[in-house]
């Protein structure tokens, strides 16, 4: 029988990407450009409309 000492093999460092992704986790990021924010609220006007549109759909559908 083998046994379980507690050790654990150690996880792979982590690569570049991951390394940002845990700073921007930690809020080391800076703040978005005036063009992602404009972006950013145009693909939710976008969606808005679109759910909206949606919801109109389905109260106007006849039921069956």
């Amino acid at each position: 029988m083998s046994e379980n000492t507690g050790s654990s093999p150690e996880p792979p460092a982590p690569d570049a990407a991951e390394k940002q992704a845990q700073g921007e986790a930690k809020g080391e990021h800076s703040a978005p450009s005036t063009g992602q924010i404009r972006t950013v609220g145009q693909r939710r006007r976008d969606s808005e409309e679109k759910l909206e549109k949606h919801q109109q759909e389905a109260r106007h559908k006849p039921t069956e």
